[in-house]
């Protein structure tokens, strides 16, 4: 039995380490802004194909709902600050079918980390809402989705 346990126990430790993004969630200040950091510095440092960007998102996201869940229950907090998976996959649906542009990307980072901590337009209701990894991934997919909607309406309206 403790063989199971120690397997278990590390498993948990490894979804720990990608719900924070390694390191990255233990930061102690700032963590969701220094998450949304390095998502947008891998945004502006890659070129993903549209294919490649929505599989992202996509699994990203599944797999955020698993590991935040199991990383709310190894860190004994709810909805951990520690936990920035969420912001890194809300930062991507954000800059989703925008043009990739330095500006483009520092508009969605400010949006983005705008939305997500007043938490306006049924964002905070949702993340209450739901529990566990569900809420708290969620709420930054909805933060990068009214982004990207203001975002579409800039180039609608200003760059057609």
């Amino acid at each position: 039995m403790k063989n199971n346990e120690t397997i278990r126990t590390s498993a948990d430790t490894f979804l720990t380490y990608v719900a924070t993004i390694g390191f990255l969630g233990f930061i102690p200040f700032a963590p969701g802004t220094i998450g949304s950091l390095f998502a947008l510095a891998l945004f502006l440092l890659t070129d993903l194909p549209l294919f490649a960007h929505l599989a992202l998102i996509i699994a990203g996201a599944l797999l955020g709902i698993y590991v935040s869940t199991v990383a709310e229950k190894v860190l004994d907090e709810k909805d951990s600050k520690k936990i920035i998976i969420d912001e890194f996959i809300g930062f991507y649906v954000a800059v989703l079918f925008l043009p990739k542009t330095p500006g483009f990307a520092i508009a969605a980072f400010l949006l983005f980390r705008f939305f997500d901590i007043l938490k306006p337009l049924f964002i905070s209701k949702l993340e209450k809402t739901l529990s566990n990894g569900l809420g708290i991934m969620a709420d930054d997919i909805l933060a990068g989705i009214y982004t990207n909607i203001v975002l579409q309406v800039w180039v609608l309206f200003f760059r057609a």
